[in-house]
């Protein structure tokens, strides 16, 4: 690695700012004696003496205190507890202080002077990967759960940091390696008697196991990642009103004059579990004015960089040329026609994309509102139903690995069906069980995890 993984490391581990609270966490070897250098428990004695007296595994109470000055730099809360049974295994030490930058960068120095060294990147996570507390999917679910949108996300983290993704790849792992052992040997040892072994039905289990957990893929990135989803359409049809509707708040300007919006706006809604980014944009129409068509081209911008697509029409008008160019520059991408305006007087059907699902509804009123949420769930899922027991494949990473170890395996079953030489078998075998190692960190390289922790903030 890139440092060492025998250094005492020290980093801020919550926000920067103003807060109850504030936390600078410690690992390594040396904690302790850096703890027992600049913290006091209870009250400061008038004689000057410095107990330590901080037995493990409990919050104490007291006061840190800078050694080159005496100063006293805040009053604190302080716990120790002692290697393996911490998140790193190793020895690990919290120092709860004022949640102000000024407290917290002041004990981070102190630390740093008294022998600690300035925590990476996802480095305390990395140390509880290396130290064989968690696994590699494990760790990357640590990052999750602090990135989760909603609480469907958060599940799916939480049950992958308990290793429920994991217990599945082993498990596929476990069932190949008996059959590339045994192509191995007879590729090794031609002349000796190797027991027999069926690899076929191995090779097919895999497969299907791999498609299984592939199948629920798509699912998973959505509770993850969430869904882009511009609002589109001409100019007064509604686009803001729908928006603060399904924000059930008043978010974006509306008026009754035409081109309110200037500008793209960006919020997150819950939607039974699915983080759903709505971008409000401007009106998409011919325009000589420079404002508007920079306000156009983001509209733009923002649809071709969507998931998913609203074209909102007025229901209590009749379609318009500006409507059909609209519609001709959505293209393939996944759309549902919103009919706005329900409550004033309907103009009759709207002939806009016809083989497109559509939803009838009231910004105004919220007249269909809840018809057109379960409609967007429909569509983002296409009417998928999880599979019960399957944990979700929430990480393209993961997914990548997973793709390539079932392209191994569908190579390694076409060479057994060819009757290619066992070498070719073993190889593609071989490959599979690789590509699944790296999800759970048996054989990830060096540099992979460094692209992995470095996503991570310092302190976690």
């Amino acid at each position: 690695m890139r440092y060492s993984l025998d250094d005492t490391i020290v980093a801020i581990s919550t926000p920067i700012g103003e807060g109850g609270i504030g936390i600078v966490r410690l690992s390594g070897s040396e904690t302790v004696s850096i703890l027992s250098g600049i913290f006091v428990k209870g009250r400061i004695p008038a004689s000057g003496e410095r107990p330590f007296g901080m037995s493990p595994n409990r919050l104490h109470y007291g006061h840190l205190v800078d050694p080159d000055t005496g100063e006293t730099v805040d009053e604190v809360l302080a716990s120790y507890m002692p290697a393996p049974q911490t998140y790193t295994r190793q020895d690990v030490g919290e120092i709860n202080c004022h949640g102000g930058v000024v407290p917290l960068r002041h004990i981070l120095e102190i630390c740093l002077r008294q022998g600690a060294r300035l925590a990476h990147e996802g480095e305390f996570t990395l140390r509880a990967f290396l130290n064989g507390r968690i696994d590699l999917a494990q760790a990357e679910a640590v990052l999750d759960i602090v990135r989760a949108k909603t609480e469907t996300g958060l599940r799916v983290a939480m049950g992958q940091l308990g290793g429920g993704l994991s217990q599945h790849i082993r498990a596929i792992r476990e069932e190949l390696i008996p059959a590339l052992a045994h192509l191995e040997a007879s590729i090794d040892f031609p002349e000796d008697e190797i027991p027999p072994y069926e690899v076929g039905p191995a090779i097919q289990k895999g497969r299907e196991r791999l498609e299984q957990l592939l199948s629920q893929a798509n699912r998973g990135m959505i509770y993850r990642h969430g869904v882009r989803t511009a609002i589109i359409g001409r100019p007064n049809v509604g686009k803001s009103s729908l928006l603060n509707a399904l924000l059930r708040t008043s978010r974006a300007i509306v008026t009754p004059i035409p081109g309110t919006t200037r500008d793209t706006l960006e919020e997150t809604i819950n939607l039974q579990g699915i983080p759903l980014v709505l971008i409000d944009t401007a009106g998409i129409v011919s325009s000589d004015d420079l404002i508007e068509r920079l306000s156009i081209e983001r509209s733009r911008q923002a649809l071709e960089q969507a998931d998913l697509v609203l074209m909102v029409v007025d229901g209590s008008l009749a379609s318009t040329p500006a409507d059909e160019e609209i519609a001709a520059l959505i293209g393939d991408k996944v759309t549902l026609l919103v009919v706005n305006k329900l409550d004033l007087p309907q103009c009759g059907e709207i002939a806009l994309l016809p083989k497109r699902r559509r939803a009838h509804v009231s910004a105004l009123t919220g007249e269909g509102l809840p018809d057109l949420e379960q409609a967007l769930v429909d569509l983002i899922f296409g009417g998928e139903v999880a599979s019960a027991g399957l944990p979700l494949v929430s990480n393209a990473r993961h997914e990548d690995a997973l793709k390539r170890a079932l392209q191994s395996l569908c190579d390694a079953q076409r060479a057994q069906d060819q009757n290619m030489s066992e070498d070719f078998v073993a190889i593609d075998l071989q490959a599979a069980i690789n590509a699944l190692g790296e999800i759970t960190g048996e054989t990830a390289s060096e540099d992979l995890l460094e692209v992995i922790f470095s996503s991570f903030c310092i302190g976690k």
